[in-house]
This record gives structure tokens, C-alpha cells and sequence, in this order.
């Protein structure tokens, strides 16, 4: 809480520092086999980055800031961009051997996990920088955070009812993913886009280190990111200094990236 105000996801929605779990999230997302064999098919990460990034963070800031059109409009671009995201089952090798593993970018609860991913994400983000919330600004944000599914295919009923039964289908799902090929060759686009500018390029080795820190362990594991004590130990050292340096940051800076989105689509919109 701030002071005695509950908190809500408008509240902590736009803070620029969740963009550090952003590849974090989307390694999860396609750890989920549907979801990677989908993404691996039809996503441009490696020669577009910057312009996936911006898609993504413009539909989370409409449909949390934006005003009705701007949530129907990126409601429709996402629709669009779903459209041709289908394929019939092809084998993926598994621990029990080959299974069928099909994709439709409009299935509800691949949209949930996604959904749950960008939840799971920003508040263990925002959590580490800004420190506990309290039982009720969690209730809050958590309930809040199902607009993310439920402005496309993912029925209201679907989201999981509180944060107890969230964990529950969240470890459920950390148990169910797997790290096959799919998995692999979105990862290698994020971490080497042949697309990215040089200033983008140089901060690959850190976005690297930081998603490798912030995955659950089980999942870096098998991903393959090098993990030890010492590397932990530099995690956390990083985690305190922005701890430290990033709340004291005027509003405007920390919410920069969700007005310029905003505008950017609000510019859009009136260019018809």
C-alpha cells in the first residue's frame, strides 16, 4: 500500500523496470509446447525485436491506460496477428518419447498462460524493486491482471479465482513445460537478434544474465543458463542497487515507455 491506498495494477503497470522480466516471461511462454511451437513458426524476434517488443508492451498499456479505442484497436491488431498462428500436431520429442504437439494462437488457455506469465512476471519484478505487497494491493493487482487474457479469447471464469488457486495451476504448469527444440530457437533469437541495433546488441550479455536470475531454477536449468553461487550472489548485489536507485526515479521517467506507446498509438488511430 501507499500510505493507506490499496494498489492496483494502474498503479505498477507501467513501471519501466518490468521490462526486465520481459524475456523471462516469454521464455516461459514458450517452454509450454503449444506456445513454442506456435511462436518458433510464425515470430520475427530475431529480425524485429524492437518492433515485437513494442507490440507487446502497446497492448498491455492500452488495455490497463488506454482509452475504448485504443483498447479495440490493439485488441483487433492482436487478433490479426493471431490469425495465421495455427498448425496440426507434429512430433516433439518429450521425456516419454514423441508426442503430437498442435498450436492455434486463439486457444484460451494458451492465451491464459501468456496471460499468466506477464502477471507471475511483473509482480516478482516489482516485488524485488519496490519490496512486499500487502495482502490487499496483491488481491487487487492479481484480479486486475486478468484483462490481459480476457480482452481477447480467455473466458472471465478462467483465471484462476485468487492467488492460492493461481499458484496452484502456476505450479502446475511448471511442471507440465518443456524445453524442446522450439523453446531453444526462441531463446537463441532473443539473446542473438540479427536485427537488433548495436546499443540493443550490448546489452544482450546482461539481459542474458537477468533472465537467467529471475527464471524459476528448475527452468534456467533446462534451458541451459550457467547458474552457481557466484552468479547468484552477483544477481543479488544488482537486484539491491536497483532497488536503490530506481523508486527514488521521477514518475515521468519510470512511466516514459507507456506514454510514448500510448501516443504512438493514439497517433495512429487519428492518422485514418
Amino acid at each position: 500500500m501507499t500510505g493507506n491506498r490499496t494498489l492496483s495494477l494502474t498503479d505498477i503497470g507501467a513501471e519501466g523496470i518490468l521490462l526486465a522480466g520481459g524475456a523471462r516471461a516469454i521464455l516461459l511462454q514458450v517452454a509450454n509446447p503449444h506456445v513454442g511451437q506456435g511462436v518458433a513458426g510464425h515470430s520475427d524476434f530475431s529480425s524485429r525485436p524492437l518492433d515485437r517488443l513494442k507490440a507487446t508492451m502497446t497492448y498491455v498499456y492500452a488495455v490497463t491506460y488506454g482509452t475504448d479505442d485504443q483498447r479495440a484497436e490493439v485488441v483487433r491488431r492482436v487478433n490479426r496477428a493471431h490469425g495465421p498462428v495455427h498448425g496440426s500436431p507434429t512430433p516433439v520429442a518429450g521425456p516419454a518419447g514423441s508426442e503430437p504437439v498442435g498450436y492455434n494462437a486463439f486457444d484460451p488457455q494458451l492465451q491464459l498462460w501468456v496471460a499468466a506469465t506477464l502477471y507471475e512476471t511483473a509482480v516478482s519484478v516489482y516485488q524485488r524493486v519496490f519490496g512486499s505487497l500487502d495482502a490487499e494491493s496483491a488481491d487487487r493487482i492479481y484480479q486486475d491482471y486478468a484483462v490481459l487474457g480476457t480482452s481477447l479469447q480467455v473466458p472471465a471464469g478462467s483465471w484462476p479465482a485468487n492467488r492460492m488457486e493461481f499458484t496452484t495451476y502456476w505450479n502446475g504448469q511448471l511442471d507440465s513445460l518443456l524445453i524442446g527444440a522450439a523453446a531453444r530457437h526462441v531463446a537463441r533469437d532473443l539473446f542473438h537478434p540479427t536485427g537488433a541495433p548495436w546499443w540493443l546488441r550490448a546489452l544482450l550479455p546482461s539481459l542474458r544474465f537477468v533472465t537467467a536470475g529471475l527464471l524459476p531454477p528448475g527452468v534456467r536449468a533446462d534451458y541451459g543458463f550457467r547458474w552457481d553461487a557466484r552468479r547468484q550472489r552477483r544477481f543479488d548485489r544488482a537486484v539491491r542497487i536497483i532497488a536503490t536507485i530506481y523508486p527514488p526515479l521521477p514518475r515521468r521517467l519510470r512511466f516514459r515507455l507507456r506514454d510514448r506507446c500510448l501516443a504512438a498509438l493514439d497517433r495512429s488511430l487519428h492518422a485514418r
